[in-house]
């Protein structure tokens, strides 16, 4: 039969029986005594054949009941076949071969059963037969493997004359991590398992193996949140096949334990991802130790024979301990045996010195100490740095720990001060500052600067002065620009609708018949169109309601009726005035400005307003006048962050002259403060008013304005209907300074 090396996370038992071959070439005699067996091992003997083949003959002291079970690994290429109920009576646990692509042969009895481990140096194909009381194993180096993912490892063969396997159950579980763990249980042991990865899961073969009907199935395991999504058993031929749906990035292992075939599918680790508490990922090869009062020398020579790194152990690193660990990374391994000892390591390229905690934190204190001593005694050297965009009064306040934020602003700038100035300042000089506040010089440095030359001036030792450029190397870049792009939207819809009335009335000189004149207001003489000697045209309103005020400066309408009355000899006048206004605007307002990153800018447009007040003190008293603004502004303050997104504390005023009420105009305000995140080139609406106002006022002559119909005759109603909305929007563009000019 042939066999190829498979996935090296099968690797998990083969590096347990590895581990304690290292332990018995190292002599340790802490090992209880195997039990006696019926059969032993008594020679291993390897050859060259023709073809480039190598051959291992294994002779044993009785024959074998069958094919040894055992299972391969990738990387390192390495075979192991287990031989039960046999001990190991060759007197050594190693021979040598170095034949081709095997390397050595590892011989360990653990118990009642004999491992027999060949090292090979590349992954080639094998034959197992047994030939009487021995077991042969032949390597073909022209059958290499290419890819370990490709290959099919077989578990186990059945003897030539067994009756046919079977599979008692397949079950699903979630392990504790959240891999998922398919468990075949067989009906023997000998059941032989062939596996192979491909691209969307694994797929298992059970050789000459019945499955029961109520088996051939398919189970959904969406729901339990691992790699796996589905697993399907059916039987193919005579055999049984098992297939694993994989999703994701995962990796797979393979064991058998007696009669059950398990196999585990895992996301795949990153190598450099942590714990959500913080603590490393192990991902050494695994092994398996058991010590019983052995002295932590011997089990450090044993983790450093089995990774092949350089262990150096203090002279103070001593005692015994015992230690059982199965299938458990190398790497944590050894972190227990420190963490149980007291001891920790410090690593350097592939040596790894350990020794006692308090030792290592005593030595690197002593090293700090002896360096900062040597800090003291350098000598002090003078250099002259000079800058090129940060101005070197800010760099000495950066070097001294002083917060350049609230140094180079000088103030909170506001369109509150914007029409005194934008205060920008400069960096207060750090001078005056205690030792204890340096944060990047020695407390032995000093620092000055020559703002004309824009230079900075370091007086401290060679090491502090390069780590001074190294930061300034840094930081002394062009600031980035921005241009803040701002719409203020303004819209006025106003509807005013008045109705007056004014009603009126004089005696004639005599009667004459009746007779109505209609004209289009009183003023014009609406009397005048009735005919006769005597007519007046001046008619003095009783009840004059009519439009106190125009809206929008517009005059309103008006209609005058006369009506003369021949019995009494008077006229009666009426004139009804009516006006209605809808008056729609919209004002747009464009303010632009450009800045440096992390600098306030102001823009403003607008008019000052003179307010005199009458002071007290009699006619001499002087007047005072003052200027109030009415301006448009834009203020912001930028921060352009490193994925070119823009944080903008930006202020907007909106202020204009309003109606006037009297001799002063009022001042209407529209003002919006905030601090907004705004991906580089789009538009954000920072805020948004919309007022509506609604009003309808009537004035009346008490009782007769509440009269049914005739009471509209005695009464004003005055209807407005005010709508005002304000949008402001804010477009950043960052800008790019390789589309500049030279």
């Amino acid at each position: 039969m042939k066999n190829a090396i498979h996935n090296p996370n099968y690797a998990s038992g083969f590096l347990a029986w590895a581990c304690a071959c290292l332990f018995l070439l190292l002599g340790a005699t802490a090992q209880a005594a195997n039990p006696p067996t019926s059969n032993a091992v008594i020679g291993v003997e390897p050859a060259i054949l023709s073809g480039n083949r190598v051959m291992v003959r294994v002779h044993l002291k009785e024959p074998l009941a069958g094919t040894p079970a055992g299972f391969t690994v990738g990387t390192p290429p390495r075979i192991a076949m287990d031989l039960p109920d046999t001990g190991n009576a060759i007197g050594k646990n190693t021979v040598d071969a170095n034949l081709g692509p095997l390397v050595s042969v590892n011989v360990v009895q653990a118990g009642t059963r004999t491992r027999l481990v060949f090292n090979l140096n590349k992954s080639v194909e094998y034959e197992t037969r047994l030939e009487g009381k021995s077991l042969i194993v032949a390597f073909n180096e022209t059958g290499t493997v290419a890819a370990t993912t490709n290959v099919t490892p077989s578990f186990a063969e059945a003897a030539p004359a067994a009756a046919p396997h079977s599979i008692k159950n397949v079950e699903f579980r979630r392990g504790p991590n959240g891999e998922a763990r398919i468990v075949a249980t067989l009906a023997d042991a000998q059941t032989g398992i062939n596996i192979r990865q491909q691209t969307k899961g694994v797929v298992v073969d059970f050789i000459d193996t019945a499955l029961p009907q109520a088996m051939q199935r398919r189970l959904d395991v969406t729901d339990f949140a691992t790699p796996v999504s589905q697993v399907e058993s059916y039987t193919l031929g005579e055999n049984a096949r098992m297939v694993i749906d994989a999703r994701g990035e995962w990796e797979y292992s393979a064991y058998q334990a007696d009669n059950q075939f398990i196999v585990e599918v895992r996301q795949a680790v990153d190598e450099d991802r942590k714990t959500a508490d913080g603590k490393p990922i192990y991902k050494g090869e695994k092994l398996s130790l058991n010590f019983q009062n052995v002295e932590v020398r011997s089990v450090l020579q044993v983790i450093a024979d089995f990774t092949g790194l350089n262990i150096v152990a203090s002279d103070t690193v001593g005692g015994n301990l015992t230690l059982r660990l199965k299938d458990v990374p190398w790497d944590q391994a050894l972190d227990l045996i420190l963490t149980t000892k007291g001891l920790d390591k410090r690593t350097n390229g592939n040596v790894i010195w350990i020794a006692p905690k308090d030792e290592l934190l005593n030595k690197e204190k002593a090293e700090l100490e002896a360096r900062a001593s040597v800090s003291d005694l350098e000598p002090l050297v003078t250099e002259y740095i000079p800058l090129n965009y940060i101005r070197a009064d800010e760099a000495q306040a950066m070097l001294y720990g002083a917060d350049l934020n609230q140094t180079a602003s000088g103030g909170k700038a506001s369109c509150s001060v914007a029409s005194e100035g934008v205060t920008a300042g400069s960096a207060v000089a750090a001078t005056g500052v205690k030792e204890e506040e340096k944060k990047i010089l020695s407390k032995r440095g000093r620092s000055s600067y020559d703002l004309k030359t824009n230079m900075l001036i370091i007086n401290d030792t060679a090491r502090k002065i390069q780590e001074v450029r190294d930061l300034l190397a840094k930081i002394d870049v062009p600031a980035r620009q921005v241009m803040i792009e701002a719409r203020v939207v303004i819209a006025d819809d106003t509807f005013a609708r008045q109705l007056g009335v004014r009603l009126g009335g004089a005696a004639r000189g005599q009667s004459h018949s009746t007779a109505v004149g209609v004209s289009g207001s009183l003023n014009d003489s609406a009397t005048a169109a009735i005919s006769g000697p005597g007519a007046m045209s001046n008619i003095q309103p009783l009840v004059d309601l009519g439009i106190a005020s125009t809206v929008g400066g517009a005059t309103p309408a008006a209609i005058g009726l006369t009506l003369l009355n021949i019995g009494t000899g008077n006229l009666l006048s009426l004139e009804l005035q009516a006006m209605e206004a809808d008056n729609r605007g919209k004002v747009i307002s464009n303010p632009r400005v450009v800045t440096t990153n992390q600098k306030p800018a102001v823009i403003l447009q607008g008019q000052q307003i003179p307010y005199t007040t009458q002071n007290s003190g009699g006619s001499n008293a002087a007047n005072t006048t003052q200027f109030v603004d009415a301006f448009l502004c834009l203020l912001v303050d930028p921060q352009i962050l490193n994925n070119d997104s823009v944080i903008l504390n930006v202020e907007v005023q909106k202020d204009a002259p309003g109606q006037s009420t009297g001799t002063l105009p009022p001042i209407d305000r529209r003002r919006v403060k905030t601090m907004v995140r705004v991906n580089n080139g789009e538009t954000v609406v920072l805020g948004g008013i919309y007022e509506t106002i609604n009003r309808n006022d009537i004035n009346k002559v008490p009782f007769l304005g509440d009269l049914p119909f005739l009471g509209n005759l005695f009464k004003n109603s005055d209807r407005r209907e005010i709508k005002t909305e304000i949008m402001i929007f804010i477009t950043p563009r960052i800008i790019d300074e390789r589309l500049s000019l030279r």
